[in-house]
């Protein structure tokens, strides 16, 4: 397996060095493998609620107490500790409440409920003081088990019995339970569940359990969800051998915790291969690797893995890594996708997606000529849907990602090649709030500096023309970023029910950086056409 490295006007490239990485890495996307992705306090605890039948129950609970932060809580900061919160108190008091063996120190888990609930009723700093995420099925799941953990503590274990009769913890302003309620009348019905809501079909509890007109994908899964699957099968069941093989394997393969969604072969073999060419390195992939992105795409596009809606964003991904690597596919996929004013992400979807929206643009870019008139016209519709989007400080933001400098990279990159000299204005403003963001150590980051936040501003940087100021800052990171890597700290940033790290992806998003840093230093991307006007100074 051989990589070459292009400019962005197709002619090869000098080597900097990176073709050995960069093999290595495309290699790695040919390996067996349900995707290579963070485990979930969230998804981990409802296991420990709703499936303590399942091997090495004990040692999920002693996961949730090694996980707990000293103030009390899981997960991300600010509003991001209260889903993993509110499940690991849920999980741990329904694991004490039972009259079961025990290989773990119920004192332990008296006193991480105790610190975690004084969290979660602080209406001063609580995570309900803020907005909640917008992550999916937040507002099914935060009112589903804050009811919960009211019902348990309306007669506590006796260690926690100052906390008797206190109701559940507050929700974030203007959450309520009328979704879930609505949810709970469709399940009762019989009527069919929409694919999106299987990924979350836990929040429904021991009412999930053989839901009507529900039933396991061809590899054993409900919703693609550790946590959706255990709930819908209610226990060991014999007659329903595909799950039970499914969660074995999910166990095998990530251990005792697990991850929110799984697998993900088709979304992280896509992103990686996408993010290479982006950073102009297009590695030569085996067949068979190429026949799986194929494959991933139906008539109506792909899906992040079987159990989960079709979406625009993954059938774009694809599309886009398809052409870039020679196999230009028919986006024609992706009309489903269209409003008429920019891409849903899926049908129905409450919200909108920068991201989702600026991959749609690379993949008709890629795949269909500018003649095109439907391509053309989705350029010009997204160019300025996305430019309306813009934030006043140059950045954008998303609602996949806890991090501006994700969305903020894959806007400038798709503007970058198919938004034209509408584009431009924005594109300076987009490196001015990045260069205004660089951290005194030479990093970027939301909360800290982290290498795949690191990664993302320096393929902004490197994206468009050089000047004294980029050259400084580029060079800083570049330095930076090796440390980081080296540290090996793994910043869940990307949303599901919880957030999460995709390594192999994020690993990809670093090399990128640093092959297209490594090519600026060179300099064998002085004579690569810009399509930027002048340089930043």
């Amino acid at each position: 397996m051989s990589t070459e490295a292009v400019a962005r006007d197709g002619t090869a490239a000098p080597d900097t060095g990176w073709t050995a990485v960069v093999d290595e890495l495309t290699a790695e996307l040919a390996l067996p493998s349900a995707g290579r992705t963070s485990a979930s306090p969230y998804e981990t605890a409802r296991l420990v609620s709703l499936a303590p039948w399942l091997p090495r129950h004990a040692e999920r609970i002693r996961y949730l107490l090694a996980g707990q932060r000293p103030d009390g809580g899981w997960g991300g900061p600010d509003g991001y500790a209260l889903v993993p919160t509110l499940s690991a108190v849920e999980g741990l008091l329904t694991a004490v409440r039972r009259d079961e063996p025990v290989h773990w120190s119920p004192a332990a888990v008296h006193d991480a409920v105790d610190r975690a609930l004084r969290l979660l009723f602080d209406r001063t700093n609580g995570p309900a003081t803020r907005p909640a995420p917008d992550l999916p099925a937040v507002d099914l799941i935060v009112p589903a088990l804050v009811a919960r953990i009211a019902e348990q503590l309306a007669d506590p274990p006796a260690e926690l019995s100052h906390w008797r009769g206190v109701g559940g913890p507050p929700m974030p302003a203007g959450m309520d339970q009328q979704r879930l309620d609505r949810v709970r009348l469709l399940a009762r019905s019989g009527r069919a569940m929409p694919p999106k809501l299987l990924h979350a079909l836990e929040i429904l509890g021991p009412a999930a359990r053989r839901t009507a007109g529900v039933t396991t994908t061809a590899g054993g899964t409900i919703g693609a969800s550790p946590a959706a699957t255990v709930a819908w099968l209610g226990g060991p069941a014999a007659d329903q051998p595909d799950a039970l093989d499914y969660l074995s394997r999910v166990l095998a393969e990530y251990g005792a915790a697990v991850p929110c969604a799984t697998p993900i072969t088709a979304f992280e073999r896509s992103w990686v291969l996408s993010t290479l060419a982006r950073a102009g390195v297009l590695p030569a992939v085996t067949p068979e690797l190429l026949a799986g992105l194929r494959d991933a795409l139906g008539a109506e596009g792909a899906a992040t893995g079987p159990g989960l809606p079709l979406d625009a964003d993954t059938t774009a991904v694809t599309l886009y890594a398809l052409g870039a690597l020679g196999q230009p596919t028919d986006p024609a996929c992706l009309t489903r996708y269209d409003t008429g004013e920019h891409f849903c992400t899926w049908p129905g979807e409450n919200g909108t997606s920068v991201t989702t929206n600026a991959h749609v643009l690379e993949a008709f870019g890629r795949c269909l000529s500018r003649d095109d008139p439907y391509a053309a016209s989705v350029s010009r519709r997204l160019t300025g849907w996305l430019l309306d989007r813009q934030q006043a400080d140059g950045s954008w933001s998303d609602r996949w990602h806890a991090s501006p400098f994700y969305a903020t990279y894959c806007v400038v990159l798709a503007l970058r090649e198919y938004g034209g000299p509408l584009a431009r204005p924005a594109l300076h403003r987009a490196v001015t709030w990045v260069l205004g963001g660089q951290r005194a150590d030479g990093s970027w980051g939301r909360w800290r500096g982290t290498a795949e936040e690191t990664a993302y501003a320096l393929l902004v940087l490197s994206a468009g023309p050089s000047s004294p100021a980029i050259d400084v800052a580029r060079a800083t990171a570049t330095q930076r970023l090796t440390t980081l890597e080296a540290e090996g700290v793994d910043d869940p940033l990307w949303h599901d029910k919880d957030l999460y790290h995709p390594a192999l992806i994020v690993r990809a998003a670093v090399v990128a950086a640093q092959v297209s840093a490594a090519a600026r230093l060179s300099g064998s991307a002085r004579g690569a056409p810009s399509r930027w006007s002048a340089p930043l100074e």
